[in-house]
This record gives C-alpha cells, structure tokens and sequence, in this order.
C-alpha cells in the first residue's frame, strides 16, 4: 500500500511514547516491572502477567475503553499505565472515567465490603506539561478542602508524568532519565543513562525492534488502520452522495444531481476522494472538476 510505505514510521524509530512500543514492551513483565519500579521508587512483585490494551466496559451496549498496560502486584494493587503523546484536553476527567471503570470490576457481583475494594494507580505519560508548572511528576489523591493534607485515603492515585519537565522537585535521577529514554528509545540514549534497569530495558527492547516476527505484527496493524481510515471515509462519501441526492430531488434539480453523481463515481472509480469531499463544500471547485471532465 503506497500511503502505508509513505507514512509508517520504522520499527526501529519508534519510542515507548508510541504505542505500538509500549504495548510491545510492557507485554515483558521484566520492562513493566522497571517502569513501575522507577516511577512510584519502590520494589514491586507482579503477581500476574501484564496486560496491553485490555478493555474495559461495564455492559455490552456502554463505550469501553481499552487501558494500555494494565498489571496487578503481589499486595493486589491495580496499575494502569498509559502513554499519551498529544494533549486532547480532557486528561484529568479521562483518567476519573479510566478510575471508575477500573473499579467497577474489582468487586465480584454482591460484594457489600467496599474495603475489599483495590489500591489503584492511574499513570499517564505525556511529552508535555499538563499543568503547566515545570514538574516531572504530578500526583493526585482526595483531599479535604477544610482541612489540608488530611487525605480521603480512598485507595485511588492517579499520576501525571511529564518527559519535558524543568523542576526535578519530589523525583528521583533514575525517573527523570526513562522519562528522557521513553522519548528517545535508543542505544545511545541508554548508554547515558546510570540506570540499570534502563540498560536492561534497552537490551530487551532492541530484541523486540529486532524481530522479524513484531515487524510484520506492527505492518500488518498499520495497514489494518490504513484500510479501516479508508473504509470509514468511503462510507462517509457515500452518505454524502445520498444527502445530495435527497437535496437534489427536494430542490428540483435532478439533472445536477445526476451529473454530479456521476463525476463523483468516476473519481471514486480514479480514488480521487479528497477531490469529493472538496466538491461538496466547494461550488467553484465542482464547476472545475465539470470542465476537467468535459461535462459543463
């Protein structure tokens, strides 16, 4: 596929804040267990392998949400571990909603003892600064307003990490460097690094740009994109024709209608769909795609 061989980035290239990596790497209980380790500075056992992608949804008919790692240690706490490269203004309520889908599934259906109920960890990893105060790390627990530092302890933390941050305030060396290697995924960038964990994270994850096997999984799911993009615009395109041809017998114009649907079926036939979606919104380019077809 021609847009695919333009477009796709290269194993190779690609850094944990993509989330073919990430997924790929965290899938390695030795990398999650790193990652998890470095940002909450602390030893952690994973009691069950960790999960990429796993979704989440309360009913059959409600929106799910597929979590990007999702791990579970040996003291049962929850950890959902998401890399997010582009600011979509609606984090802190995404990873409230991330929260009580998480929690709508710890408890076995009759269970009254909320007690019983995980501690969770909710960490997203940005290339900015969500906040915009300089930290590496922002860590959000339940507060009381009337009285400050007395926490709800409510057993829900939810972390924002920033990879661009200027203040090393509260956060160790070894968090600052993977934050800089989640962004820069290279040998080079390892080497520079003090941080064991990070070499053996790098060792491990150049085995996986390595394999033959991954690289056709990461081909074979950006051009399942691909075809998915185009199908859903296709769609969108033929909705569009029938609209037209709705407002078309509506407004008595059925000779335009039929002329301009056959200009359209011709540059469906020539993939030409941008020049369609430009036609529909633009009267002076439709009167330019008639006189390139000899239809005026």
């Amino acid at each position: 596929m021609e847009e695919t061989k333009r477009t796709l980035k290269p194993l190779k290239d690609l850094n944990l804040m993509d989330r073919f990596l990430f997924a790929e790497a965290t899938e390695d209980p030795v990398i999650m267990r790193s990652i998890l380790e470095i940002i909450l500075g602390k030893e952690i056992a994973l009691k069950h392998l960790p999960q990429p992608e796993k979704e989440q949804r309360t009913t059959p008919l409600s929106r799910f949400i597929k979590l990007d790692v999702w791990a579970w240690d040996t003291e049962d706490t929850v950890y959902d571990t998401e890399v997010q490269k582009e600011n979509t203004n609606n984090l802190p309520k995404r990873s409230r909603y991330y929260q009580a889908m998480i929690d709508s599934k710890l408890l076995p259906p009759g269970e009254v003892d909320f007690n019983k109920l995980n501690q969770v960890f909710i960490i997203l990893i940005t290339p900015f600064d969500l906040f915009g105060k300089g930290r590496y790390r922002y860590t959000y627990e339940e507060m009381c307003q009337e009285f400050p530092g007395m926490r709800l302890k409510d057993g829900a933390i939810r972390i924002f990490l920033n990879t661009h941050g200027t203040d090393k305030t509260g956060v160790s060396d070894e968090l600052i460097e993977l934050l800089h290697y989640m962004e820069h995924t290279t040998e080079k960038v390892s080497r520079q690094c003090k941080s064991d964990k990070i070499h053996e994270m790098q060792r491990r994850i150049h085995q996986i740009k390595s394999s033959e096997e991954i690289g056709v999984k990461y081909m074979q799911e950006w051009e399942e994109k691909i075809i998915e993009k185009k199908k859903a615009r296709e769609e969108g395109l033929a909705e569009g024709l029938s609209k037209g041809r709705r407002e078309g017998e509506k407004s008595g114009r059925q000779e335009e209608r039929e002329k301009a649907e056959q200009m359209y079926q011709t540059l469906i036939q020539e993939n030409r769909l941008a020049d369609i979606e430009r036609a529909m919104k633009d009267p002076e380019y439709k009167k330019k795609l008639y006189q390139e077809f000899g239809m005026e």
